[in-house]
């Protein structure tokens, strides 16, 4: 018992450094587009019964970290599904940003005072899973024979554990390179054919610089190194990625890590990368105002950016290694995990408004909405979909390059429980080569740190 106090106090301390980018708002933050969709066929979905009056209502608490139109947006899903039957009332409530809120999950999860339903970002599904307070949603899936298999598939694979879905994907993202077609044009380059290696950004980006423009950008986040990972095929830490057994040492300091160190260690010596801090607002900022030609952002951020910018705004694949054949992304954003400290009739409730916010046409309200992916494919048949698709043809980059994304360790993402600090380490990591650090020094520090926090957090969990 003492232990696993100790593991607690540990994941609270560690908790506390900033995650971000799987906070998309953080990770994104778009402006949301009204939508406009019936409800016809999320009520024939619905199977609980609408025999109940309003007094008979079960009643599921639902914490989550949307702010802002993020926000209004969930909050009009949770209404329509309110409206539409009489048996279960789903009552959202904003908890603040995503450490804020597992924070304070924490401190009720396995008592009566736990929501039903409480949404966490991707990093702290290790977390989640160890913690003891939720009930895997696989256990619903085979008691109502609910058919996840028409969810899209690499999406799945990140809460999937052992064969089993622990969470319910909701808020999807993975990153993607956005670029000033006019600025391509004004240098020769063709845009409607991004570069998408390694050494294609570099040449790029040496014939996009000028006096008051960098040819590329990268935010200050740890999310985008795991990306540059992942597309070639690297996990970030041992033990297939913490999959196949806890982890126990940082890999992302191999060849594969400082390949992708000394590629922008080389655009910043020739000065073709510009750096712009670790907040969102900032790089998009220096991007609508032709400051950087190129950069990488979070897919949900797509639709705000191009709607923002004064220029034709292009969107492509992440970059790979010339080294390598690409691989892919891992996805990033939240899920909704479901609390085991409640009765089975809330459990049964909580569950199907998991299954109403899968079903294709509010799926599709929530794509358009928000900018994140439709965990349901299906969605993108959706007449509102396919028209607003046409007009922002940018919006299905990443959702092809999801579709592409090879399946193994290095796209299905790592398991640790101390992600947030290691996030933060590369981060320091990465503006230390900045500032004149050899590449290969300022991976292995972070490198050194991540296995010190594994070490403990291994220790103090009997793990």
């Amino acid at each position: 018992m003492l232990r696993k106090l100790a593991w607690m106090l540990l994941v609270i301390m560690l908790i506390g450094v900033i995650a971000g980018c799987s906070s998309e708002e953080s990770d994104a933050s778009p402006e949301p587009t009204e939508t406009e969709t019936t409800n016809d066929d999320a009520k024939e979905e619905s199977p609980v019964e609408d025999e109940a009056t309003s007094d008979d209502k079960v009643s599921v608490e639902f914490w989550h970290g949307m702010g802002g139109e993020l926000g209004e947006a969930l909050d009009a899903l949770v209404d329509k599904y309110n409206e539409s039957q009489d048996g279960v009332e789903v009552v959202s409530e904003y908890q603040g940003s995503y450490e804020e809120l597992l924070t304070k999950f924490r401190s009720v999860g396995g008592t009566a005072d736990a929501p039903a339903l409480v949404q966490v970002f991707e990093v702290g599904t290790k977390y989640m899973i160890d913690s003891g307070y939720i009930t895997p949603v696989q256990e619903w899936i085979d008691k109502d024979n609910y058919d996840a298999s028409k969810l899209e598939g690499n999406i799945l694979s990140y809460y999937t554990v052992d064969g089993s879905l622990y969470s319910m994907p909701f808020n999807s993202s993975t990153p993607v390179l956005l670029y000033n077609k006019d600025a391509f044009e004004e240098v020769g380059l063709d845009p409607e054919n991004p570069p998408t290696t390694f050494k294609e950004i570099m040449e790029a980006a040496e014939k996009l610089t000028t006096d008051d423009r960098y040819g590329f950008s990268i935010l200050g986040h740890g999310w985008f190194f795991e990306q540059l990972l992942s597309t070639q095929g690297a996990d970030y830490v041992n033990n297939d990625n913490g999959r196949s057994d806890v982890a126990t040492e940082a890999l992302f300091n191999g060849e594969e890590g400082l390949r992708a160190f000394e590629w922008i260690n080389e655009m910043n010596k020739a000065g073709t990368f510009g750096y712009f801090g670790s907040s969102w607002d900032d790089v998009r900022a220096a991007f609508q105002a032709g400051q950087v030609a190129m950069y990488l952002d979070s897919s949900a951020g797509t639709r705000a950016t191009v709607d923002n910018a004064s220029f034709e705004v292009g969107s492509g694949f992440v970059p790979y290694a010339d080294e390598v054949e690409r691989n892919g992304v891992i996805i990033g954003g939240g899920s909704i995990w479901m609390a085991n400290g409640i009765s089975e009739e809330e459990q049964a409730a909580a569950f199907d408004f998991m299954k109403f916010l899968q079903t294709p046409e509010v799926q599709a309200e929530w794509h358009l909405a928000t900018g994140y992916f439709a965990i349901n494919p299906a969605a993108y048949d959706e007449a509102i979909v396919s028209e607003v698709h046409e007009e922002y043809p940018q919006l299905r980059v990443p959702i092809e390059q999801l579709q592409a994304t090879k399946p193994g360790t290095a796209t299905q993402g790592a398991l640790i429980s101390v992600f947030p600090e290691s996030r933060q380490l590369v981060v320091t990591a990465l503006e230390n080569m900045l500032q004149g650090m050899e590449p290969k020094e300022a991976l292995e520090q972070a490198a050194e740190g991540t296995n010190r926090a594994i070490e403990i957090a291994n220790r103090t969990s009997g793990q």
